[in-house]
């Protein structure tokens, strides 16, 4: 008997033994649910047996038999009864424990988010994905879904799916695509970290999502459940299913604040700010004008996170304000990161380290934030440096400016669509999924190892797009992404250290050395990112005008 938890009141289990009886009710179980119908198995033990040794263990006992691949709207209401009647916790089995699960699953629905429901089940070794439709439509059989067809749909109006969706029109201008985006307003997130160090303005920075939905696109105004890839559907919120020919899936990342023990309750105030939000970038610039002394933590969590640079430009912009203020000197900069490194692609590290030095900052490895009392000043981070025991250490701060831990949406990480970590699982070249042929991903959400930028998503987009043109004229993929990032790194007002790079950290300048030397601070650089990249995202990348972006082809290797 293996038991496996689905939530606090329940587990459930694959088929148990009357000797298992005593070990359930020593375990803390009070009731016990048998969903096998008699007679399955031949050496399968009767419910009445089951039940006797219940009884003698103390466990109250009901008998459920759900005819397996059979789970009708009847017994999940059955179910759902017994565990309101019954005492808790409770022991459900049958012969896996799917039934059991499914069960549990449809009397859950409407009462819990489905992700939660299929990331407990999923936990426990069992994949309700398949239940998903009933789950969506609270717990009972879907009698009417209503379904939308198109050629293409994107899930997420982001930039890599709005841009994805203008690259395929401009290849296809008759091609049917759909967008799935429940956000009324899109923002320019780049532009979040000069919000914080007091250079654009945050309104700057957003546009209502209606204003950029490429000319011919359908807009469903929805969020996603669930996938049903093999169905080639995705369910909606409310049970609504939308049907494709070709799916992009591109919804971005999420922001898990809640990681942090009492970071969500001190957010935009007690001094704790985060240029990773855009309603608290313009307290992260209050916070750095107001502070003459003190101490300034800035925080790194562990990877993935998008733009591994920006926690350390929001400290190198406050440095530079507090350096130009003359209150530097009074002024403790401490840099908590959970990595082991300043920066990924070691080339440009020696002109950030100089800044480091600038600014008079402390770098502190392997430091990852773990809880937070706002009222308080302090911060406690867990220390886990290699070949050592972890320990904690106690901060406090004046200011704090925060890099939330980050994750793949909660609806990616229970689909079919990813790989064991949670990220959509895709071919690092031809950004296709591994296991369906009509599933393409880009943006911070899939597995490939490049830098999650605004700038890769740039580059992916038209690969995406070339390469589902190609797929619906009957051909291969033709195109293939490099792993470009580019993260403008912020080192001073004025000046930028532009690092761009591929897979493996391998440089990928855009212009000239003699121009643009990534691996300097350099004033083109700043322009660039303050006057040009703007209007850039704006007016190029979201309308599928692909200025050097072009999809380089696909190389093929020699047999």
């Amino acid at each position: 008997m293996q038991i496996k938890r689905l939530s606090e009141e329940l587990a459930v289990s694959g088929q148990i033994a009357e000797d298992d009886l005593a070990s359930l009710a020593a375990a803390g179980f009070r009731s016990v649910i048998c969903n096998r119908p008699d007679g399955e198995g031949a050496d399968q033990p009767t419910h009445e047996e089951i039940e006797r040794a219940a009884t003698a263990a103390g466990l109250s006992f009901r008998y459920l038999p759900v005819t397996s691949g059979k789970v009708t709207d009847a017994d999940a209401a059955a179910f759902a009864e017994a565990m309101r009647e019954l005492p808790g916790p409770v022991f459900a089995y049958c012969r896996s424990g799917m039934r059991s699960s499914t069960l549990w699953a449809l009397g859950e629905a409407g009462q819990v988010p489905m992700p939660q429901i299929l990331g407990a089940a999923k936990a426990a070794g069992y994949d309700l994905n398949g239940v998903a439709r009933r789950i969506a439509n609270g717990g009972k059989t879907p009698t009417d879904t209503g379904d939308a067809k198109f050629d293409v749909v994107i899930v997420g109006a982001g930039a890599g799916g709005i841009s994805v969706a203008a690259s395929l029109r401009a290849r296809k201008p008759d091609l049917q695509v759909a967008l799935i985006d429940p956000a009324d307003i899109h923002y320019y997130q780049p532009g979040w970290t000069m919000v914080g160090g007091g250079i654009f303005q945050p309104e700057d920075t957003a546009k209502t999502m209606g204003s950029l939905i490429p000319r011919g696109v359908h807009w469903i105004k929805a969020a996603v459940a669930a996938f049903e890839p093999e169905n080639n559907a995705v369910i909606l919120d409310g049970c609504r299913v939308v049907k494709y020919d070709r799916l992009v899936v591109t919804p971005g990342l999420k922001l898990d604040w809640a990681r942090v023990e009492g970071l969500e309750e001190t957010l935009g105030r007690n001094g704790v700010t985060s240029n990773y939000r855009y309603d608290l970038a313009p307290y992260t610039w209050k916070l750095v004008q107001g502070l003459k002394s003190g101490r300034a933590i800035f925080t790194q969590p562990p990877m993935p996170i998008k733009c591994a640079g920006a926690p350390q430009k929001a400290m190198y912009l406050s440095g530079d304000h507090w350096f130009r203020s003359g209150v530097l000197k009074n002024i403790d900069i401490q840099f908590n990161n959970a990595g082991g490194v300043l920066f990924g692609v070691k080339d440009y590290v020696p002109a950030l380290e100089k800044y480091v030095e600038k600014y008079g900052a402390s770098l502190n490895f392997f430091h990852n934030l773990i809880s937070v009392d706002g009222p308080a000043k302090k911060a406690v981070f867990e220390v886990k440096k290699p070949d050592t025991d972890p320990t904690t250490v106690e901060m406090d701060f004046d200011m704090m400016h925060v890099c939330p831990p980050q994750t793949a949406p909660d609806f990616i990480r229970v689909s079919p669509l990813a790989d064991a970590a949670g990220w959509v699982d895709v071919d690092q070249s031809t950004l296709r999924h591994k296991s369906f042929d009509n599933i393409w991903s880009l943006g911070d959400v899939m597995n490939a190892p490049n830098a999650k930028t605004a700038a890769a998503a740039r580059k992916q987009a038209p690969v995406v797009a070339e390469n589902i043109a190609a797929d619906i004229d009957g051909r291969s993929a033709v195109a293939q992404y490099d792993g470009y990032g580019s993260c403008p790194l912020t080192v001073e007002r004025g000046k930028i250290v532009l690092a761009e790079f591929g897979y493996g950290g391998t440089l990928l300048p855009s212009f000239p050395k003699f121009l643009v030397d990534g691996t300097k601070p350099t004033r083109t650089a700043w322009i660039l990112k303050e006057r040009l990249l703007p209007p850039i995202y704006w007016k190029a990348m979201l309308r599928g005008k692909e200025w050097m972006a072009q999809p380089e082809p696909l190389k093929v290797a020699a047999e």
